[in-house]
């Protein structure tokens, strides 16, 4: 399974893509890439959604993910601030849906709770267990990849389970 995380945000939305390794002796997960897309402040809005969504197409095709992992919208204390985080996630939507690709959604505290064991955990936590479940020191190069690269680990664990369940 090859899952790709985006960490949907109005000046730097992460990405990261990570695959199952079945094969191995010991199922393993498996970095396959991670980055950032940086948004120009002075842009408008519709040419900043533009290049958000021209980048995801591009990094969607060139990946082949079985599926989307995207994380739920927190709630706000400012309006202003999520109705444009909303904007920035419908268009990771959109270039999913032009993909072909399913999406998910994950509450923050899921993405955490299956990464670190705790739904409560600091950045610097989910940073941490990130680095080792892909046993790559450089897996990343900000915390919006690392956050992607978290959401993409959570898919996994998530599938993985309820792949056990179904079995019993």
């Amino acid at each position: 399974m090859r899952v790709f995380g985006i960490d949907c945000g109005t000046e730097f939305t992460g990405y990261g893509v990570v695959e199952v390794d079945c094969e191995a002796r010991i199922p393993r997960l498996v970095h396959l890439a991670a980055g950032t897309i940086r948004l120009n402040k002075k842009e408008k809005t519709p040419q900043r959604l533009a290049q958000v969504y021209a980048e995801l197409t591009a990094l969607m095709t060139l990946h082949q993910p079985e599926v989307i992992a995207i994380e739920e919208v927190f709630f706000s204390a400012n309006a202003k601030s999520a109705l444009k985080l909303g904007q920035v996630r419908g268009v990771a939507m959109l270039a999913a849906a032009t993909c072909g690709m399913p999406v998910v959604e994950y509450a923050p505290l899921s993405i955490k709770s299956s990464v670190v064991g705790y739904g409560l955990a600091a950045k610097e936590q989910v940073q941490f267990m990130v680095r080792r479940l892909l046993n790559n020191e450089d897996a990343f190069d900000s915390a919006d990849a690392a956050d992607a690269l978290a959401i993409a680990i959570c898919h996994i664990h998530t599938a993985q389970t309820l792949q056990l369940q179904g079995a019993r």
